[in-house]
């Protein structure tokens, strides 16, 4: 996928949710991974000519497991011109060697999360992007089925009262298979995932549901983000463009 194309489904996302404002302060939280990537070459060419002016800020946290090399991130940043920092925590031995969590990604998340939104807000930025696309959509929805028993799945955009911040996902739009073809034609510079539980998930678990579920049924993942946006989830838009 071209970055042009990439661009305009970027910017359909944000243009339908009023995801940017002018003088927003964007952090973008990057893991290292193809989808972190793609939303900061996203979000750096829609500033170059969104009529809503912005700035971006770039943060990872490195959660300590040694194995992490984020040279390729920093030149990367610095070729963008957009501000990079990354934030060293012990979250990694916290979890796998002091707590020995036999479901690490919850804690895990929580206290990632925590770090960046500190690391954010000390660089006064009001609002984060998430890169999650149409699959991670469809994925947590199944989630929740599978697992809550209910229907939902999170929204194009969040606020969080007790930070005083503001969540946005401009790639929602995005197939997965067109960030990743987005990745290979421009040799973007992928981290693999230090985690030892990459790969062993129940997001995974569902990832691959739904892969042979869109195998056996085509089109199915699109019907299904389709009935997101119809299925009466407050902060999603129907088709007919009106908010739930």
């Amino acid at each position: 996928m071209k970055l042009q194309q990439v661009l305009s489904l970027v910017r359909k996302g944000v243009d339908d949710y009023h995801m940017i404002e002018e003088g927003d302060k964007i952090a973008v939280g990057i893991s290292g991974g193809k989808d972190s990537l793609t939303l900061l070459y996203a979000l750096n060419g829609l500033r170059r000519f969104y009529p809503q002016k912005f700035e971006l800020y770039a943060i990872t946290v490195d959660l300590g497991f040694e194995n992490l090399n984020l040279e390729k991130i920093k030149v990367l940043c610095e070729e963008l011109q957009v501000e990079y920092k990354i934030v060293k925590t012990d979250i990694g031995k916290i979890v796998f060697d002091d707590r020995k969590e036999s479901n690490p990604c919850s804690l895990c998340a929580k206290m990632r999360k925590g770090a960046l939104n500190d690391a954010i807000k000390a660089a006064g930025c009001n609002k984060v992007a998430y890169a999650h696309h149409k699959d991670d959509v469809v994925e947590t929805m199944l989630m929740s089925l599978i697992f809550e028993g209910r229907f939902h799945t999170f929204l194009p955009v969040t606020y969080l009262d007790r930070m005083d911040l503001t969540v946005i996902r401009p790639l929602l739009y995005m197939n997965e298979a067109d960030v990743i073809g987005f990745v290979n034609k421009y040799e973007v510079p992928v981290v693999k995932s230090p985690c030892p539980a990459d790969g062993h998930t129940k997001r995974e678990y569902v990832k691959q549901l739904l892969m042979q579920l869109n195998r056996e049924n085509p089109g199915v993942k699109e019907r299904m983000f389709t009935a997101v946006k119809t299925g009466n989830i407050q902060g999603w838009k129907s088709e007919d463009g009106e908010y739930k």
